[in-house]
């Protein structure tokens, strides 16, 4: 079941469960998707790839993660607890997330590999670092966990 399909279902789901916040979260995933492919269809592609609707997802998620810090600096409990519900929710969709034990693994595996020394090679890890983290693992995560290793 595609992506899209699996949301048509959660969207019926949830307007049967009158559960609000489920509907009006999974409603903006839909019109994520349905934006992407309207932009994607003057180039011949008709449906989203796997790759690109977890592209999708996780640009939501990271707008999630942006705006929970965002109210929690302007003391707005009410909003960060909302967002952390609609997080919760496209959560579900992602791939489940890697512990900080196996991130810090992969970004050692990473350094080794480019023969990082410094804060200067920054760059070099973080970029082989995303490609093989990616949809795994928050990418302010990884970046404080390169930040960490390089500085130390």
């Amino acid at each position: 079941m595609s992506l899209r399909e699996r949301i048509d279902e959660e969207i019926k789901a949830a307007m049967k469960s009158k559960d609000k916040v489920r509907l009006e979260t999974v409603r903006g995933i839909k019109k994520f998707i349905l934006e992407k492919e309207v932009s994607l269809r003057p180039s011949g592609q008709e449906t989203l790839t796997e790759a690109q609707e977890m592209e999708i997802l996780m640009q939501i998620a990271k707008q999630r993660r942006d705006s929970i810090e965002q109210y929690r600096k302007g003391g707005r409990e009410d909003l960060v607890a909302q967002e952390e519900a609609e997080l919760a929710i496209v959560e579900e969709y992602l791939p489940p997330q890697m512990s900080d034990e196996e991130v810090s693994q992969v970004v050692d595996e990473v350094i080794a590999s480019v023969g990082a020394t410094s804060a200067k090679d920054m760059g070099k890890v973080m970029g082989k670092a995303m490609q093989q983290l990616k949809g795994k693992a928050d990418g302010n995560r990884i970046q404080e966990m390169v930040k960490a290793k390089l500085n130390s």
